[in-house]
């Protein structure tokens, strides 16, 4: 903090009498006038390195800033209720946070297509965890993964699991083709690279239901209850947490998408910031952070918090052995 103190005259008119002041000393016709003339050229110096300080002190003092972009998708973010500020993306947002004090942090609850159109505008904007996508690259910086998620599932009804098969993994390419199966999605969001690339290839076929916003939203889940529609597309960690809020849990079960099960694409998310040389650089902070904290007991526990116990083994192992072995390009 800085702290400015003394009488100076930092006023027009005050400026004014030092300038009468300066003409009546050089013109003193005694034996002081050298000494007094020194004293005064001595004061003048002073006075204009303080003004000069003076005037530097806003722009070194001011912050930069990081605005980041959150949605209303439990229990990624949560905004309200009991369990507020405690979804695993709230959990890894706070420690960002904490380990860029040199910059200002608000954060801005929005939709994903305010979110890209603030990311296009090159403003000072990142969020903590998003799919890499060649179409994101165009706009976005991306960090090393900040998370490892368990990856998109397809949400169902127990009494209608037979009708997918006999095993607990389906085939999302002949869910689609043979339109037999009305499936329930988001167009607001990436569900890794293969699965978006089938939902593009199909998504004109008639058996694809789109709805709007990233959240699964309890009116899809009682279409799915109704027989409305017969899956979803979702994490399975939200899936379990709707699941529970709406008192499903035990009427609902969660297949396996092989084609999310070709490499980790869909199971990790990255940092986006803005591209432009503030977000290289922002994000070139974030890769440190995440070096250092992605091991801590605290940071696996964001999202170790939304798992059941079945899944715990494995996601630790994966976490371990692929996870926490990413690093920057340049290391």
């Amino acid at each position: 903090m800085h702290r400015l103190t003394g009488n100076i005259p930092l006023s027009r008119n005050a400026s004014i009498s030092w300038q009468r002041s300066l003409f009546f000393i050089l013109q003193q016709p005694d034996r002081r006038k050298m000494s007094m003339k020194r004293h005064a050229v001595s004061l003048v110096t002073l006075l204009s390195f303080l003004l000069i300080s003076l005037s530097a002190l806003p722009a070194s003092a001011a912050k930069d800033s990081i605005t980041w972009m959150e949605v209303s998708m439990p229990p990624y973010f949560i905004q309200d209720g009991p369990d507020k500020n405690q979804g695993y993306g709230d959990v890894v947002s706070a420690i960002l946070q904490e380990q860029l004090p040199e910059y200002e942090h608000f954060e801005m609850v929005t939709n994903v297509i305010r979110h890209f159109h603030k990311f296009k505008q090159g403003e000072k904007v990142c969020s903590v965890g998003l799919y890499k996508t060649p179409e994101r690259e165009e706009f976005m910086h991306f960090s090393i993964p900040s998370f490892l998620t368990l990856p998109a599932v397809l949400i169902t009804r127990k009494d209608t699991l037979a009708d997918f098969g006999t095993r607990s993994s389906i085939k999302l390419d002949d869910i689609l083709r043979e339109k037999q199966f009305i499936i329930g999605l988001s167009k607001d969001r990436s569900y890794g690279i293969q699965i978006d690339a089938l939902l593009k290839q199909y998504k004109d076929r008639g058996n694809l239901i789109v709805y709007a916003g990233q959240e699964l939203s309890a009116n899809y889940f009682k279409m799915l209850m109704l027989k409305r529609i017969d899956g979803l597309i979702g994490l399975p960690d939200e899936a379990m947490y709707h699941a529970e809020e709406l008192g499903l849990r035990d009427q609902l079960a969660t297949l396996i998408i092989e084609e999310n099960q070709q490499g980790y694409e869909g199971w990790v998310c990255a940092v986006g910031c803005s591209k432009n040389e503030w977000g290289r650089a922002v994000i070139n902070k974030i890769n440190r952070i995440l070096l250092e904290q992605r091991p801590t007991d605290r940071y696996r526990g964001a999202y170790e918090r939304w798992l059941d116990a079945n899944s715990l083994e494995r996601y630790r192992t994966i976490y371990q052995d692929i996870f926490l072995k990413t690093t920057p390009p340049d290391n």
